[in-house]
């Protein structure tokens, strides 16, 4: 018989590399129940098909699948009124806006990166950003394994933010993504990205801060996916708490 006290999680995504962590790490926390998931071809385990009767059945949901299902996962969540995380990377602008639109009747966190380390690193570059001011450069490096498709990372595009946040600015303002070929010397006040592929890199961050004489570093390395399935659990037992709005990692962190 299953213990009522638990948080039912759905699952979205259980087949991918994420969704594998956060099977792994579910098994260790005691308040969890990790009820079902799915992937592309439909139940990884448990008896729910897809995303409308896992819905139905879950507490909380957690998405990780390809962004290309995100509005079939975003409206089963709808239909039943449940919470979402929603951990998809790739999303494009009008994806954003459809979930912005969701929230506006269910609670739902959208996170580049679910690590906890990560996104009170965030806060750190924003607070940062903010006192040093825009005559120190900003750089952001990141590595990721041999298969990551996007660039820059998610995460690396979150540090940006933060940064640009910090000094009041958008980040699409100020944001150089082009070095390569370079012709002319870096634009003052532009956030730099830098990206690296290979091997089984989990994910390594770097913002740098720059100026004349001295720079300061501040960095994360993920040393397991282990800690993103760990923070996105703990985002979606937060989130079963919370009314409808879009929320941000930073909340369940109370930052």
């Amino acid at each position: 018989m299953a213990d009522e006290t638990k948080i039912k999680i759905g699952l979205i995504g259980a087949a991918g590399r994420m969704g594998k962590a956060i099977q792994e790490a579910a098994a260790q926390q005691v308040e969890v129940n990790l009820l079902g998931g799915i992937g592309s071809q439909g139940a990884v385990f448990g008896d729910y098909k897809n995303s409308t009767s896992l819905a139905e059945a879950s507490d909380v949901l957690i998405d990780f699948s390809a962004f290309k299902a995100l509005n079939t996962n975003v409206e089963a969540a709808l239909q039943y009124k449940k919470p979402i995380v929603i951990g998809t990377t790739g999303l494009s602008d009008e994806d954003h806006q459809f979930i912005q639109r969701a929230a506006k009747h269910i609670p739902v966190i959208v996170a580049a990166n679910t690590s906890l380390g990560v996104n009170m690193l965030a806060a750190l570059v924003e607070q940062a950003a903010a006192k040093l001011g825009s005559d120190w450069d900003i750089e952001i490096v990141e590595m990721h394994h041999r298969h990551k498709k996007d660039a820059p990372s998610g995460t690396a595009l979150l540090l940006g933010r933060a940064a640009a946040e910090g000094r009041g600015e958008k980040l699409e303002d100020i944001a150089d993504l082009q070095r390569c070929p370079a012709t002319e010397p870096r634009k003052t006040g532009s956030i730099g990205f830098a990206s690296l592929r290979g091997g089984s890199v989990a994910g390594d961050h770097m913002v740098v801060f720059a100026n004349e004489g001295e720079r300061i570093e501040l960095g994360h390395r993920a040393e397991s996916r282990i800690i993103f399935a760990r923070g996105a659990l703990k985002a979606a037992l937060w989130l079963t708490h919370q009314s409808a709005g879009l929320y941000q990692m930073k909340d369940v962190l109370g930052l």
